[in-house]
């Protein structure tokens, strides 16, 4: 039996789901399901990592600073976090497929807007476009293994489907850097619209896993004021507030890591995706560790133990960046230890948060990811606002938001029960 198939007769938070048809057809064809869901989930990462050997030279051509540079991650994930909140009560509303096939139309529109612009201005204004359609495929992707999936199990699958997904930010840069050196820059947002029309096709293939009468039949207005209520509750703050923080330290990771290998150590462009994708073998690693451990530890615990990992490589990288000790490795490690612990909280704070909402799960997974976007907003931004030339910036940034991380994890109690919605 296939993964898909055990899912189909698990249980969700309303009690024993019957097969559906989907279920049958998800079941028949499990591993093509979960190589397009992975692709989905994906999405964030394939639209920022491609390009960011191409970041220096983006500013070079664009006759803009490295701060205003890295306000594209910033404007993208700000597109990216508000998108989610309009997309995950639109889901619960009117099924996963059709509302993931309008995120990927706009984010094909985004990409060549990206690809045509003129100016920093611009670049940001479609960056934003590109957010707001890829965030869909991103929300919604994890809401179906909701469909499919409960407790522990989703906790394990979400782990598989992060580890599958890891092969775009570990290509990508690769990927990118040899694209920026064939073509140029904008060649990387046309490949970009060649993914999104390609992912538009294989969708259609996918079964919709959410029956219309299990669909969310209230208004969307109400739907959108249910944010307040889910966001009174202590134990979601704490999954929110642990993998939002923690978020915010990897897309300080993200936006500042170009600047200090490739402008600050002399890293060759086409080389920095080696040294970016190595924190994404650890990643890899790491959810594949998840997956096993969750069944004997419990997602809350290896939770814990991965906010305490990533604090205390964000310290010994804080101090490596302030002192300048170790040089490129004082960097590099520290990095690759905090990056790999996304395994450990990503996937448990995300199937944590939705477990406690069964009834809602697209609402929730958007709630969870405008909040762990949201904070990587603010973390890129950061690192933007307070660039001087060194990799200190994104060093004590990466640390403050570990200790955060490590601190919301307290306000989730040592064991939880669903709650009606």
């Amino acid at each position: 039996m296939t993964d898909i198939a055990k899912a189909a007769v698990m249980t969700t938070g309303e009690g024993p789901v019957a097969d559906s048809p989907a279920r049958g057809e998800a079941a028949e064809h499990g591993w093509r399901v979960l190589g397009i869901l992975s692709t989905l989930m994906g999405f964030a990462s394939i639209s920022t990592d491609v390009y960011l050997p191409a970041m220096p030279t983006m500013g070079v051509a664009l006759r803009a600073n490295q701060g205003a540079v890295e306000w594209t991650v910033s404007a993208y994930l700000t597109g990216f976090s508000l998108g989610m909140l309009a997309w995950g009560p639109i889901g619960d509303r009117y099924g996963r497929r059709t509302p993931i096939a309008i995120g990927l139309v706009l984010f094909v529109i985004g990409s060549a807007g990206c690809a045509l612009a003129g100016g920093i201005g611009a670049m940001v204004g479609w960056r934003i476009v590109q957010a707001l359609g890829a965030c869909a495929s991103v929300v919604l992707a994890r809401a179906m293994v909701r469909d499919l999936y409960q407790g522990d199990r989703a906790a394990q699958m979400m782990s598989t489907l992060l580890t599958v997904m890891a092969i775009a930010p570990l290509l990508g840069p690769l990927v990118g850097g040899q694209i920026l050196g064939l073509a140029g820059w904008r060649a990387i947002f046309w490949t970009l619209v060649g993914v999104g029309v390609l992912t538009l096709a294989a969708l259609y293939t996918l079964p919709e896993t959410l029956p219309a009468k299990q669909r969310n039949q209230e208004p969307l207005a109400t739907a959108f004021a249910n944010y307040a209520l889910l966001l009174r509750d202590r134990t979601l703050l704490g999954y929110a507030g642990a993998g939002g923080f923690f978020y915010a330290g990897m897309f300080a990771y993200v936006a500042g890591s170009p600047f200090a290998y490739i402008s600050y150590h002399h890293v060759p462009a086409q080389l920095y995706g080696l040294l970016f994708g190595s924190s994404v073998i650890g990643i890899m690693g790491a959810n594949l560790v998840n997956a096993r451990a969750v069944p004997r530890l419990g997602s809350d615990r290896l939770l814990r133990l991965g906010t305490i990992a990533a604090t205390a490589a964000a310290l010994v990288l804080a101090f490596d960046a302030w002192s300048g000790f170790g040089g490129l490795a004082g960097l590099a490690i520290p990095l690759f230890v905090f990056a790999s612990t996304t395994g450990f909280i990503v996937a448990n704070a995300i199937t944590g948060a939705m477990a406690l909402f069964p009834n809602r799960a697209g609402a929730v997974s958007a709630l969870i990811g405008a909040t762990q976007y949201g904070s990587g907003m603010v973390g890129s931004a950061l690192v933007g606002f307070f660039a001087d030339g060194t990799p200190w910036p994104m060093g004590w940034v990466i640390a403050v938001c570990a200790i955060g991380s490590l601190s919301c994890t307290l306000l989730i109690p040592a064991r939880r029960a669903p709650v009606a919605a």
